[in-house]
């Protein structure tokens, strides 16, 4: 027995969000790979059920955001990462080729602009985004005579910028967006050689390593945000036979879920019920009733208070963002943990191009690269901001306001 390919993912209007249903075999972290592709569509999940009997799941999202958003390519996208549903009979079922995330062709996105502006590389990475290019890494500088070479490795959803036809309307794109100080542009495959020369430096200065990777929540939260809207995680092994339930309640911010979720995945934790709710004190609420991968409760408190102090400092700090001295520059450091999968965030550059942006500070140049620390694997964005707009706003403003952004309270 089998089920449709139309009726795998279902996406309908609801109000005034849309809701979206996903019916398909179960695997581990399964909503964490519906939340990222939810959250890389600029998307927010405003509401969500989870259920499963450990061989089917039915999951409902209903989402808000972008008016503009293209339904049936996210649907697509959705699909694309759902397990195979196998039939016996000649009706077409729902059955993907190959159901495994598969290593994508990388290519060299490089050009030069005649000068530099604000708002430049915001503009660029948008446009990107809009086109399913995926930025793998960025090596960007300003030549003394203010010229602008950029270089983006990317990768392409749809598999066909090793054609003419997307590699020409990748630069056509561009052309829009940056107009006549766009003076060359060109797109080729990027073998390992070229790769490898493009690495920026694995020097990360040691006052940062130290406290800015930190996975231990500190012994007080600081004031203000969470002062009023504290984090709770709990653990209640008495209300279901075979599961163990997690609550959390704690503030709204952009990917809530997906935080949760790939919490959840990197510890192998099946989610066998769940619901995510907004409150009427302003915050949200979690009910996740779990199981480990062996099908069977946590017990071990060691195992409880790991599992909640990873989500709390999930919740607390899923970005980390810092504006410090480098030399006599001013740099600003953002970075987020990769899923054991390999997978980064999505949308963190594209975020910090935009908060600069509003914040009328050029970026002088940019350096992405992921880095081994405290035994967990981070995607750092390091970009050095211009002399004379670094000095004009206080390095307190420009966190927050890169904060902000990151974290959707804009």
């Amino acid at each position: 027995m089998g089920i449709l390919r139309e009726d795998v993912v279902v996406i309908s209007p609801a109000g005034d969000s849309t809701e979206i249903s996903v019916n398909c075999p179960d695997k581990t972290g399964l909503g964490c790979d519906l939340c990222r592709i939810i959250l890389l569509f600029g998307l927010s999940i405003a509401k969500a059920d989870f259920s499963t009997d450990g061989k089917w799941c039915y999951i409902v999202l209903w989402v808000v955001g972008k008016m503009n958003t293209s339904w049936d390519l996210l649907e697509k996208r959705l699909l694309e990462v759902c397990p195979p549903c196998l039939s016996t009979s000649g009706i077409d079922y729902y059955r993907p080729a190959n159901p495994q995330p598969k290593q994508l062709d990388v290519f060299l996105l490089k050009f030069w602009c005649s000068c530099d502006r604000k708002g430049l590389l915001y503009d660029v990475t948008r446009v990107l985004f809009e086109l399913e290019l995926t930025i793998k890494r960025v090596k960007v500088s300003t030549t003394p005579d203010g010229k602008v070479m950029d270089l983006f490795f990317i990768t392409d959803t749809r598999e066909l910028l090793h054609t003419k036809e997307r590699q020409g309307q990748t630069i056509l794109h561009l052309e829009t967006a940056l107009g006549d100080i766009l003076e060359s542009c060109e797109i080729e495959s990027a073998g390992p050689e070229i790769t490898a020369c493009s690495q920026g430096t694995s020097f990360l200065p040691s006052a940062i390593t130290e406290d800015f990777f930190s996975l231990e929540l500190p012994a007080q939260y600081p004031g203000g945000l969470l002062a009023s809207n504290p984090i709770s995680v709990t653990v209640d092994n008495t209300l279901r036979p075979s599961h163990t339930l997690i609550q959390v309640l704690c503030q709204d911010h952009k990917g809530l879920i997906y935080d949760v979720m790939r919490t959840l995945k990197d510890y192998n934790i099946q989610v066998s019920y769940g619901r995510f709710f907004p409150n009427q004190k302003g915050g949200c609420e979690f009910d996740l009733f779990i199981v480990q991968a062996d099908g069977k409760k946590i017990f071990d408190r060691n195992k409880q208070n790991a599992l909640c102090s990873r989500l709390r400092m999930e919740l607390w700090r899923p970005l980390r963002v810092a504006v410090v001295s480098r030399g006599p520059d001013t740099e600003l450091l953002v970075a987020n943990p990769v899923e054991l999968s390999g997978r980064g965030r999505p949308l963190v550059f594209h975020d910090i191009t935009l908060a600069l942006k509003n914040l009328n500070i050029h970026i002088f140049s940019v350096e992405i690269g992921r880095h081994m620390i405290c035994d967990r694997e981070w995607e750092v964005y390091r970009i050095l901001l211009d002399e004379g707009d670094s000095y004009d706003v206080p390095r307190n403003k420009i966190e927050e306001g890169v904060r902000k952004i990151l974290m959707g309270w804009e």
